[in-house]
């Protein structure tokens, strides 16, 4: 998990992403995101939404073992994170290191 937590913290220094559940959809449906990170307490059905776009979209979904709180900690943000969107990984090597994203490249 503390290996997440630093990826996540390079991510959002040199990268690009989106935070929040309307915004990750948007990212999805427009086939930009690279990477989903769910919160453990998100709620099932939201849960089995975004689970559904990722798969339609053939990005790899990550469940992070930490809570909201926890998550939203791990972005350097106050305030709470169900989920997230990495559109842009930046220096980080998250995308790689993620079992099940195992790099999917449009083309």
């Amino acid at each position: 998990n503390e290996s997440i937590n630093s990826r996540l913290a390079l991510v959002m220094k040199s990268g690009k992403f989106c935070l929040g559940y309307k915004q990750t959809l948007r990212t999805l449906r427009n086939g930009k995101s690279k990477l989903v990170i769910i919160a453990s307490n998100t709620p099932p059905l939201r849960k089995s939404e975004i689970e559904y776009y990722a798969m339609l979209a053939k990005t790899g979904v990550h469940h992070y073992t930490g809570d909201n709180n926890e998550l939203g900690t791990a972005c350097g943000k106050y305030f709470r994170v169900c989920t997230l969107s990495i559109t842009d990984p930046g220096d980080s090597d998250i995308i790689r290191s993620m079992p099940g994203a195992g790099g999917q490249q449009e083309g």
